[in-house]
Protein backbone atom coordinates (compact mmCIF):
# COMPACT_ATOMS: atom_id res chain seq x y z
CA UNK A 1 0.00 0.00 0.00
CA UNK A 2 1.46 3.12 -0.83
CA UNK A 3 2.15 5.68 1.94
CA UNK A 4 -0.12 8.95 1.13
CA UNK A 5 1.97 10.84 3.68
CA UNK A 6 3.87 13.58 1.55
CA UNK A 7 6.50 14.48 4.44
CA UNK A 8 9.52 11.65 5.02
CA UNK A 9 11.39 12.41 8.32
CA UNK A 10 14.70 14.12 8.28
CA UNK A 11 13.98 15.79 5.10
CA UNK A 12 13.62 19.84 4.63
CA UNK A 13 10.67 21.25 2.45
CA UNK A 14 10.11 25.20 2.45
CA UNK A 15 6.34 25.75 4.28
CA UNK A 16 4.27 29.00 4.14
CA UNK A 17 3.04 29.20 7.84
CA UNK A 18 -1.08 30.26 7.78
CA UNK A 19 -1.82 30.45 11.62
CA UNK A 20 -0.96 29.40 15.10
CA UNK A 21 -1.80 26.86 16.99
CA UNK A 22 -2.63 26.67 20.80
CA UNK A 23 0.91 26.33 22.08
CA UNK A 24 2.11 29.15 19.91
CA UNK A 25 3.65 26.43 17.11
CA UNK A 26 3.51 27.64 13.52
CA UNK A 27 0.92 25.83 11.29
CA UNK A 28 1.88 25.55 7.59
CA UNK A 29 1.22 22.49 4.69
CA UNK A 30 2.60 20.40 2.58
CA UNK A 31 0.46 19.22 0.14
CA UNK A 32 -2.21 19.50 2.64
CA UNK A 33 -0.61 17.90 5.27
CA UNK A 34 -0.31 19.47 8.72
CA UNK A 35 3.31 20.65 9.81
CA UNK A 36 3.66 22.01 13.57
CA UNK A 37 6.79 24.15 13.58
CA UNK A 38 7.86 25.75 17.05
CA UNK A 39 9.10 29.29 16.82
CA UNK A 40 7.45 30.21 13.66
CA UNK A 41 4.89 32.60 13.24
CA UNK A 42 1.80 33.47 10.76
CA UNK A 43 2.40 34.76 7.56
CA UNK A 44 6.15 33.89 7.04
CA UNK A 45 8.12 31.45 5.03
CA UNK A 46 10.18 29.40 6.41
CA UNK A 47 12.54 26.50 5.84
CA UNK A 48 11.96 23.56 7.91
CA UNK A 49 13.62 19.71 8.51
CA UNK A 50 10.76 17.09 9.85
CA UNK A 51 11.86 15.66 12.88
CA UNK A 52 8.07 13.23 13.28
CA UNK A 53 5.83 12.26 11.39
CA UNK A 54 2.06 11.09 12.76
CA UNK A 55 -0.53 9.70 10.64
CA UNK A 56 -2.05 12.97 10.77
CA UNK A 57 0.51 15.67 11.12
CA UNK A 58 4.39 16.02 11.47
CA UNK A 59 6.68 18.24 13.57
CA UNK A 60 9.03 20.41 12.12
CA UNK A 61 12.25 22.20 13.30
CA UNK A 62 12.84 25.93 11.89
CA UNK A 63 16.16 25.73 10.08
CA UNK A 64 15.60 28.83 8.35
CA UNK A 65 13.31 31.77 7.84
CA UNK A 66 13.23 33.35 4.43
CA UNK A 67 10.35 35.56 4.81
CA UNK A 68 10.38 36.80 8.19
CA UNK A 69 6.29 37.97 9.83
CA UNK A 70 6.10 41.92 10.62
CA UNK A 71 5.18 40.76 13.78
CA UNK A 72 8.17 38.97 15.20
CA UNK A 73 10.10 40.31 17.62
CA UNK A 74 13.74 39.67 19.09
CA UNK A 75 13.22 37.48 22.43
CA UNK A 76 14.12 39.11 25.35
CA UNK A 77 15.40 35.76 27.00
CA UNK A 78 18.80 34.20 26.02
CA UNK A 79 17.81 30.90 26.79
CA UNK A 80 14.21 31.08 25.23
CA UNK A 81 14.55 28.48 22.39
CA UNK A 82 15.59 26.09 25.40
CA UNK A 83 13.54 26.58 28.24
CA UNK A 84 9.96 25.67 28.50
CA UNK A 85 8.80 28.78 30.37
CA UNK A 86 7.15 30.92 27.63
CA UNK A 87 6.25 30.25 23.79
CA UNK A 88 5.42 33.62 22.47
CA UNK A 89 8.50 35.83 23.35
CA UNK A 90 9.26 36.19 19.76
CA UNK A 91 5.70 37.61 18.63
CA UNK A 92 4.83 41.28 19.67
CA UNK A 93 2.94 41.68 22.82
CA UNK A 94 -0.22 43.25 20.53
CA UNK A 95 -0.18 39.94 17.95
CA UNK A 96 -0.58 38.09 21.58
CA UNK A 97 -3.39 39.47 22.32
CA UNK A 98 -4.97 39.41 19.23
CA UNK A 99 -3.87 35.68 18.93
CA UNK A 100 -5.66 34.71 22.54
CA UNK A 101 -8.70 36.28 21.71
CA UNK A 102 -9.24 34.61 18.35
CA UNK A 103 -8.18 31.06 19.82
CA UNK A 104 -11.11 31.66 22.37
CA UNK A 105 -13.25 32.59 19.17
CA UNK A 106 -12.46 29.83 17.87
CA UNK A 107 -12.94 27.17 20.63
CA UNK A 108 -16.49 28.43 21.05
CA UNK A 109 -17.06 28.28 17.71
CA UNK A 110 -16.00 24.82 16.90
CA UNK A 111 -16.16 22.82 19.96
CA UNK A 112 -19.53 24.86 22.00
CA UNK A 113 -21.05 25.32 18.35
CA UNK A 114 -21.76 28.53 19.27
CA UNK A 115 -22.41 31.70 17.03
CA UNK A 116 -20.10 34.51 17.61
CA UNK A 117 -21.27 38.03 17.18
CA UNK A 118 -19.01 38.82 14.05
CA UNK A 119 -20.70 42.51 13.31
CA UNK A 120 -18.72 43.31 17.16
CA UNK A 121 -16.29 45.80 16.39
CA UNK A 122 -12.50 43.74 17.06
CA UNK A 123 -10.08 45.61 14.44
CA UNK A 124 -8.28 42.75 12.90
CA UNK A 125 -11.58 40.09 13.04
CA UNK A 126 -10.75 39.90 9.05
CA UNK A 127 -7.83 39.44 9.11
CA UNK A 128 -6.56 36.61 11.21
CA UNK A 129 -8.34 33.44 10.28
CA UNK A 130 -7.88 30.83 12.87
CA UNK A 131 -5.68 27.56 11.93
CA UNK A 132 -7.77 25.14 10.28
CA UNK A 133 -8.17 22.42 12.67
CA UNK A 134 -8.16 22.11 16.21
CA UNK A 135 -5.30 21.51 17.66
CA UNK A 136 -5.21 20.20 21.53
CA UNK A 137 -1.43 19.44 22.30
CA UNK A 138 -0.68 18.35 18.80
CA UNK A 139 -3.53 16.00 18.19
CA UNK A 140 -6.21 17.05 15.92
CA UNK A 141 -8.77 16.63 17.28
CA UNK A 142 -11.91 18.14 15.22
CA UNK A 143 -10.99 19.14 11.71
CA UNK A 144 -12.46 22.26 10.60
CA UNK A 145 -12.95 21.16 6.61
CA UNK A 146 -16.65 21.51 6.88
CA UNK A 147 -19.57 23.90 6.94
CA UNK A 148 -20.07 24.55 10.95
CA UNK A 149 -23.38 27.46 10.43
CA UNK A 150 -25.71 24.94 9.45
CA UNK A 151 -25.14 23.42 12.83
CA UNK A 152 -24.52 26.17 15.41
CA UNK A 153 -26.82 26.14 18.40
CA UNK A 154 -29.44 28.80 17.94
CA UNK A 155 -27.38 32.35 19.67
CA UNK A 156 -27.89 35.93 19.38
CA UNK A 157 -24.28 36.35 18.87
CA UNK A 158 -21.66 36.01 21.45
CA UNK A 159 -19.44 39.13 22.38
CA UNK A 160 -16.11 38.75 22.75
CA UNK A 161 -14.02 41.42 23.76
CA UNK A 162 -10.08 42.26 22.90
CA UNK A 163 -7.49 40.66 25.52
CA UNK A 164 -7.13 42.80 28.22
CA UNK A 165 -2.93 42.77 28.41
CA UNK A 166 -0.98 44.31 30.85
CA UNK A 167 1.54 47.78 30.38
CA UNK A 168 4.17 45.61 31.17
CA UNK A 169 3.96 42.04 30.12
CA UNK A 170 7.10 41.08 31.87
CA UNK A 171 8.20 40.54 35.76
CA UNK A 172 4.56 39.88 36.52
CA UNK A 173 4.57 36.49 38.16
CA UNK A 174 4.72 36.40 41.87
CA UNK A 175 5.67 32.65 42.51
CA UNK A 176 7.99 30.24 40.65
CA UNK A 177 9.29 26.96 41.89
CA UNK A 178 12.52 25.53 40.11
CA UNK A 179 14.32 22.43 40.09
CA UNK A 180 17.58 21.62 40.99
CA UNK A 181 20.16 19.48 39.37
CA UNK A 182 24.05 18.56 38.97
CA UNK A 183 25.74 17.87 35.83
CA UNK A 184 29.19 16.73 35.90
CA UNK A 185 29.80 18.53 38.85
CA UNK A 186 28.13 21.96 38.21
CA UNK A 187 25.12 22.71 39.84
CA UNK A 188 22.07 23.60 37.64
CA UNK A 189 18.51 25.74 38.70
CA UNK A 190 16.67 27.15 36.02
CA UNK A 191 13.38 25.41 34.09
CA UNK A 192 12.71 22.28 32.35
CA UNK A 193 13.23 22.10 28.51
CA UNK A 194 9.74 21.17 26.77
CA UNK A 195 8.31 17.91 27.01
CA UNK A 196 10.95 16.91 29.47
CA UNK A 197 12.92 17.16 32.53
CA UNK A 198 16.30 18.32 31.31
CA UNK A 199 17.03 21.12 33.62
CA UNK A 200 17.95 24.61 31.04
CA UNK A 201 20.53 26.61 33.72
CA UNK A 202 19.07 30.11 34.10
CA UNK A 203 20.32 33.05 35.46
CA UNK A 204 17.59 35.39 35.20
CA UNK A 205 13.91 34.67 34.03
CA UNK A 206 11.90 37.78 32.60
CA UNK A 207 8.57 36.65 33.60
CA UNK A 208 9.11 36.07 37.12
CA UNK A 209 10.06 38.78 39.89
CA UNK A 210 13.48 40.06 40.10
CA UNK A 211 13.61 38.23 43.66
CA UNK A 212 13.45 34.67 42.13
CA UNK A 213 16.75 35.42 40.16
CA UNK A 214 18.60 37.16 43.28
CA UNK A 215 17.31 33.55 45.33
CA UNK A 216 18.35 31.39 42.17
CA UNK A 217 21.64 33.27 42.10
CA UNK A 218 21.81 32.86 45.96
CA UNK A 219 21.22 29.06 46.11
CA UNK A 220 23.77 28.19 43.55
CA UNK A 221 26.33 29.94 45.55
CA UNK A 222 25.45 27.88 48.65
CA UNK A 223 25.51 24.21 46.66
CA UNK A 224 28.81 24.97 45.30
CA UNK A 225 30.34 26.15 48.09
CA UNK A 226 29.28 23.88 50.55
CA UNK A 227 28.71 20.80 47.83
CA UNK A 228 25.35 19.84 48.97
CA UNK A 229 24.00 16.78 47.28
CA UNK A 230 20.56 17.37 44.49
CA UNK A 231 18.25 14.80 44.19
CA UNK A 232 18.12 12.70 41.36
CA UNK A 233 14.52 11.80 40.30
CA UNK A 234 15.62 8.77 38.51
CA UNK A 235 17.44 6.86 41.72
CA UNK A 236 15.69 8.58 44.18
CA UNK A 237 18.66 9.97 45.63
CA UNK A 238 20.04 12.94 46.78
CA UNK A 239 18.87 15.99 49.04
CA UNK A 240 17.92 19.26 47.49
CA UNK A 241 14.73 19.27 44.89
CA UNK A 242 13.28 22.55 44.30
CA UNK A 243 13.25 26.03 45.32
CA UNK A 244 10.32 28.33 45.63
CA UNK A 245 9.99 31.63 45.63
CA UNK A 246 7.07 33.93 46.23
CA UNK A 247 6.84 37.44 46.75
CA UNK A 248 3.50 39.46 47.49
CA UNK A 249 3.42 42.51 45.27
CA UNK A 250 1.31 45.49 47.22
CA UNK A 251 3.42 44.43 50.81
CA UNK A 252 6.91 43.93 49.21
CA UNK A 253 7.09 40.31 51.22
CA UNK A 254 9.41 37.77 49.62
CA UNK A 255 9.35 34.26 51.09
CA UNK A 256 11.81 31.49 49.84
CA UNK A 257 11.25 27.67 50.46
CA UNK A 258 13.53 25.04 49.99
CA UNK A 259 12.43 21.47 49.28
CA UNK A 260 14.27 18.48 50.55
CA UNK A 261 14.01 14.58 50.67
CA UNK A 262 14.86 14.79 53.78
CA UNK A 263 14.11 16.41 57.25
CA UNK A 264 18.17 17.05 57.77
CA UNK A 265 19.39 20.26 56.15
CA UNK A 266 23.29 20.55 56.42
CA UNK A 267 24.63 24.26 56.45
CA UNK A 268 21.29 25.41 57.26
CA UNK A 269 22.55 28.55 58.91
CA UNK A 270 24.29 29.55 56.17
CA UNK A 271 22.06 29.20 53.29
CA UNK A 272 19.85 31.25 56.01
CA UNK A 273 22.68 34.02 55.94
CA UNK A 274 22.87 33.91 52.55
CA UNK A 275 19.29 34.26 51.48
CA UNK A 276 19.19 37.33 53.70
CA UNK A 277 22.07 39.22 52.41
CA UNK A 278 20.52 39.02 48.40
CA UNK A 279 16.91 39.22 49.12
CA UNK A 280 15.01 42.85 49.60
CA UNK A 281 11.78 42.29 51.58
CA UNK A 282 12.57 38.76 52.90
CA UNK A 283 10.15 37.88 55.50
CA UNK A 284 10.08 33.62 55.64
CA UNK A 285 12.37 30.89 55.09
CA UNK A 286 10.74 27.90 54.97
CA UNK A 287 12.32 24.69 54.14
CA UNK A 288 9.43 21.72 52.56
CA UNK A 289 10.20 18.05 52.93
CA UNK A 290 8.69 15.59 50.22
CA UNK A 291 10.13 12.21 50.80
CA UNK A 292 7.95 10.84 47.92
CA UNK A 293 9.96 9.15 45.12
CA UNK A 294 7.85 11.29 42.87
CA UNK A 295 7.46 14.77 40.55
CA UNK A 296 4.96 16.42 42.80
CA UNK A 297 7.15 19.19 43.91
CA UNK A 298 5.95 19.82 47.71
CA UNK A 299 5.68 17.52 50.40
CA UNK A 300 3.02 17.92 53.70
CA UNK A 301 6.01 18.85 55.90
CA UNK A 302 6.90 22.70 56.32
CA UNK A 303 9.81 24.05 58.89
CA UNK A 304 10.01 27.37 59.08
CA UNK A 305 13.68 28.14 59.59
CA UNK A 306 13.80 31.68 60.05
CA UNK A 307 11.03 34.82 60.10
CA UNK A 308 7.40 34.29 59.94
CA UNK A 309 5.24 31.01 58.81
CA UNK A 310 3.28 33.48 56.10
CA UNK A 311 3.86 36.21 53.81
CA UNK A 312 0.42 38.52 53.46
CA UNK A 313 -0.51 40.25 50.12
CA UNK A 314 -3.70 41.85 48.90
CA UNK A 315 -5.83 41.53 46.11
CA UNK A 316 -8.53 44.60 46.06
CA UNK A 317 -9.44 45.64 49.22
CA UNK A 318 -8.98 41.87 50.74
CA UNK A 319 -5.64 40.27 52.71
CA UNK A 320 -4.32 36.97 52.09
CA UNK A 321 -1.80 35.09 54.02
CA UNK A 322 0.16 32.97 51.81
CA UNK A 323 1.89 30.23 53.11
CA UNK A 324 4.24 27.30 51.39
CA UNK A 325 1.12 25.12 50.37
CA UNK A 326 -1.49 27.98 49.86
CA UNK A 327 -3.03 28.43 46.36
CA UNK A 328 -2.85 32.55 45.48
CA UNK A 329 -2.94 33.57 41.66
CA UNK A 330 0.16 34.11 40.22
CA UNK A 331 -0.11 37.48 38.24
CA UNK A 332 -1.98 39.46 40.46
CA UNK A 333 -2.10 42.90 38.22
CA UNK A 334 -4.55 40.47 35.92
CA UNK A 335 -6.16 39.12 38.76
CA UNK A 336 -7.81 41.78 39.96
CA UNK A 337 -8.77 42.71 36.77
CA UNK A 338 -10.50 39.15 36.64
CA UNK A 339 -12.35 39.28 39.61
CA UNK A 340 -14.06 42.98 39.01
CA UNK A 341 -15.05 41.51 35.61
CA UNK A 342 -16.12 38.75 37.73
CA UNK A 343 -17.99 41.21 39.79
CA UNK A 344 -19.44 43.32 36.92
CA UNK A 345 -21.13 40.17 35.02
CA UNK A 346 -22.79 39.25 38.91
CA UNK A 347 -24.21 42.48 38.72
CA UNK A 348 -25.17 42.19 42.15
CA UNK A 349 -27.67 44.64 43.73
CA UNK A 350 -27.13 43.47 47.92
CA UNK A 351 -30.14 41.56 48.02
CA UNK A 352 -28.44 38.60 46.30
CA UNK A 353 -27.49 34.93 47.24
CA UNK A 354 -24.37 33.77 45.25
CA UNK A 355 -22.92 30.19 44.83
CA UNK A 356 -19.12 30.43 44.29
CA UNK A 357 -18.25 26.83 43.01
CA UNK A 358 -14.26 25.47 43.12
CA UNK A 359 -14.03 28.44 45.60
CA UNK A 360 -10.52 27.51 46.38
CA UNK A 361 -9.27 29.93 49.25
CA UNK A 362 -12.28 31.72 48.69
CA UNK A 363 -10.50 34.84 46.70
CA UNK A 364 -13.76 35.63 44.41
CA UNK A 365 -16.00 34.76 47.17
CA UNK A 366 -14.74 37.44 49.24
CA UNK A 367 -14.85 39.92 46.05
CA UNK A 368 -18.61 38.91 45.62
CA UNK A 369 -19.30 38.97 49.34
CA UNK A 370 -18.98 42.98 48.80
CA UNK A 371 -22.27 43.53 46.73
CA UNK A 372 -24.36 40.14 47.76
CA UNK A 373 -26.83 39.61 50.66
CA UNK A 374 -24.95 35.71 51.15
CA UNK A 375 -22.52 33.72 49.34
CA UNK A 376 -21.52 30.61 49.29
CA UNK A 377 -18.46 28.69 48.75
CA UNK A 378 -18.17 25.43 47.59
CA UNK A 379 -14.85 23.26 47.58
CA UNK A 380 -13.83 19.98 47.76
CA UNK A 381 -10.27 20.28 49.42
CA UNK A 382 -10.72 20.97 52.56
CA UNK A 383 -7.20 22.80 53.21
CA UNK A 384 -8.19 25.29 51.05
CA UNK A 385 -11.46 25.67 52.60
CA UNK A 386 -9.61 26.36 56.24
CA UNK A 387 -7.41 29.27 54.44
CA UNK A 388 -10.73 30.53 52.85
CA UNK A 389 -12.44 30.54 56.69
CA UNK A 390 -8.96 32.39 57.80
CA UNK A 391 -9.10 34.82 54.74
CA UNK A 392 -12.61 35.91 55.05
CA UNK A 393 -12.12 36.60 59.32
CA UNK A 394 -9.07 38.23 58.54
CA UNK A 395 -10.99 40.85 56.32
CA UNK A 396 -13.88 40.96 58.69
CA UNK A 397 -16.07 39.14 55.76
CA UNK A 398 -19.30 37.53 57.83
CA UNK A 399 -21.86 36.85 55.01
CA UNK A 400 -19.97 34.24 53.35
CA UNK A 401 -20.23 30.53 54.59
CA UNK A 402 -17.43 27.92 52.59
CA UNK A 403 -18.75 24.30 52.99
CA UNK A 404 -16.43 21.07 52.12
CA UNK A 405 -17.94 18.83 49.40
CA UNK A 406 -18.32 17.98 46.11
CA UNK A 407 -20.17 20.89 44.18
CA UNK A 408 -22.65 18.34 42.85
CA UNK A 409 -23.70 17.09 45.81
CA UNK A 410 -23.43 19.70 48.12
CA UNK A 411 -25.39 22.15 46.19
CA UNK A 412 -28.87 20.40 45.98
CA UNK A 413 -28.53 20.16 49.62
CA UNK A 414 -28.57 23.73 50.41
CA UNK A 415 -31.11 24.64 47.68
CA UNK A 416 -33.04 21.21 49.44
CA UNK A 417 -33.42 23.39 52.26
CA UNK A 418 -35.35 26.19 50.80
CA UNK A 419 -32.74 28.35 49.74
CA UNK A 420 -32.56 30.29 46.14
CA UNK A 421 -29.80 31.09 44.22
CA UNK A 422 -29.76 34.39 42.51
CA UNK A 423 -26.37 33.92 40.61
CA UNK A 424 -23.65 31.38 40.00
CA UNK A 425 -19.83 31.59 40.04
CA UNK A 426 -17.43 29.06 38.88
CA UNK A 427 -14.09 28.85 38.20
CA UNK A 428 -13.35 25.30 37.90
CA UNK A 429 -9.77 23.44 37.14
CA UNK A 430 -8.14 23.11 33.68
CA UNK A 431 -10.72 20.19 33.07
CA UNK A 432 -13.29 22.32 33.28
CA UNK A 433 -16.68 21.14 35.13
CA UNK A 434 -18.04 17.52 35.30
CA UNK A 435 -21.47 17.54 33.54
CA UNK A 436 -23.42 16.44 36.53
CA UNK A 437 -22.30 20.12 37.83
CA UNK A 438 -23.31 21.75 35.14
CA UNK A 439 -26.99 20.17 35.28
CA UNK A 440 -26.87 20.80 38.96
CA UNK A 441 -26.26 24.56 38.47
CA UNK A 442 -28.94 24.47 35.69
CA UNK A 443 -31.80 23.19 38.57
CA UNK A 444 -30.70 25.49 40.59
CA UNK A 445 -32.09 27.91 37.79
CA UNK A 446 -30.02 31.22 38.64
CA UNK A 447 -30.85 34.41 36.72
CA UNK A 448 -26.98 34.60 35.77
CA UNK A 449 -24.13 31.97 35.58
CA UNK A 450 -19.86 34.07 35.49
CA UNK A 451 -17.88 31.63 34.50
CA UNK A 452 -14.24 32.01 35.10
CA UNK A 453 -11.78 29.64 32.82
CA UNK A 454 -8.48 29.00 32.26
CA UNK A 455 -8.71 26.72 29.18
CA UNK A 456 -10.95 28.04 26.14
CA UNK A 457 -11.18 24.46 25.11
CA UNK A 458 -13.15 23.42 28.59
CA UNK A 459 -14.55 26.10 28.45
CA UNK A 460 -16.22 26.09 25.05
CA UNK A 461 -17.58 22.57 25.66
CA UNK A 462 -19.00 23.56 28.99
CA UNK A 463 -20.90 27.18 27.49
CA UNK A 464 -21.85 24.54 24.97
CA UNK A 465 -23.54 22.37 27.15
CA UNK A 466 -24.82 25.07 28.98
CA UNK A 467 -26.67 26.18 26.17
CA UNK A 468 -28.44 23.30 26.05
CA UNK A 469 -29.86 23.67 29.00
CA UNK A 470 -30.81 26.77 29.08
CA UNK A 471 -28.13 29.30 29.61
CA UNK A 472 -27.46 31.38 26.49
CA UNK A 473 -23.86 33.04 26.73
CA UNK A 474 -23.78 36.88 26.55
CA UNK A 475 -20.04 37.80 26.56
CA UNK A 476 -16.62 36.81 27.19
CA UNK A 477 -14.30 38.80 29.10
CA UNK A 478 -10.35 37.01 27.85
CA UNK A 479 -8.31 38.47 30.11
CA UNK A 480 -3.96 38.04 29.28
CA UNK A 481 -3.13 36.26 32.84
CA UNK A 482 0.07 34.75 31.47
CA UNK A 483 1.80 36.94 28.74
CA UNK A 484 4.67 35.30 26.47
CA UNK A 485 2.90 32.10 27.31
CA UNK A 486 0.00 30.91 25.20
CA UNK A 487 -2.72 30.92 27.74
CA UNK A 488 -5.22 32.70 28.62
CA UNK A 489 -8.22 33.37 31.55
CA UNK A 490 -11.49 34.24 29.93
CA UNK A 491 -14.72 35.64 32.22
CA UNK A 492 -18.16 34.88 30.93
CA UNK A 493 -21.43 35.53 31.18
CA UNK A 494 -24.39 33.55 30.69
CA UNK A 495 -28.19 34.50 31.36
CA UNK A 496 -31.23 32.57 31.71
CA UNK A 497 -32.48 31.94 28.29
CA UNK A 498 -36.33 34.17 27.54
CA UNK A 499 -39.33 31.38 27.21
Amino acid sequence: MKNSVPVVKNEEYIIDIDSLGYEGKGIGKVNNFTVFVKGALKGEKVRVKIIKVNKNFAFGKLIDIIKPSVHRVEPVCSIYNRCGGCQLQHLSYSEQLIFKRKRVEDCLERIGKLKINKNYNYEDKNNHKYNENIINDGEIIESNNRDFSKDLKDSSGIIIHDTIGMNNPYRYRNKVQLPVGNIKGKFLVGFYSPRSHNIIDMEECHIQHIAGDKAVEAMKKWLSKYNISVYDEKTGTGLVRHIMVRKAFKTGEVMIVIVTSQDKLPYKEEFVELMQKNIEGLKSIVQNINSNNSNVILGKTCKTLWGKDTIVDSIGEFKFNISPLSFFQVNPVQTEILYNKALEYADLKGDEIVFDVYCGTGTISLFLSQKAKKVYGVEIIPQAIENAKINAKQNNIYNVEFIVGESEKVIPEIINTGVKADVVVVDPPRKGCERSLLEAIAKMKPERIVYVSCDPGTLARDLGILDGLGYKTIEVQPVDMFPMTGHVECCVLLKKAEK
